[in-house]
């Protein structure tokens, strides 16, 4: 009788597939692995990560809005490869990060963004925010979704 192979929980393959990542990153990164797409995205340094993050976001957002289902999953993974480059980039583990989730979902039931406390937190989502209103990627989203994101 063929045995079947145990499902893992959704945790511990979402956690997978993100550590899996983060090892091809860093294999290439120290020129282990070959992936000229990431070597030239790491080569280009923290400003060019985070403005693909950035533009991977705005697409995911786009083809959500415009109801692409299939698209938003594309974009999605797109998105989360950019976003692991970015943790790379900058030192942050996926184990950190699941670590303040852990301590989110302890505090408020579940992993969602913390309530803005006066005076408390980061000034620079502000920054970013009136960074981008003028920006042309900004404004490919307003073009393509008949609004501005950060008002």
């Amino acid at each position: 009788m063929a045995r079947t192979k145990k499902k893992r929980p959704e945790k511990g393959l979402v956690h997978d597939r993100i550590v899996e990542l983060e090892t091809a990153i860093a294999g290439v990164r120290d020129g282990r692995k070959t992936s000229p797409r990431t070597a030239r995205l790491l080569a280009a340094g923290l400003p060019r990560i985070a403005q693909k993050l950035a533009e991977e976001a705005t697409e995911v957002v786009i083809e959500a809005v415009r109801g692409q289902r299939s698209a938003v999953i594309n974009e999605s993974v797109d998105l989360l490869y950019n976003l692991v480059v970015l943790w790379s980039e900058i030192g942050i583990t996926a184990s950190e990060v699941w670590a303040e989730m852990d301590r989110r979902q302890a505090l408020l039931g579940m992993a969602e963004k913390l309530p803005k406390e006066v005076g408390v937190g980061s000034t620079s989502s502000a920054a970013v925010e009136v960074s981008l209103l003028g920006s042309p990627l900004n404004e490919g989203v307003e073009q393509q979704v008949g609004y501005v994101i950060a008002e």
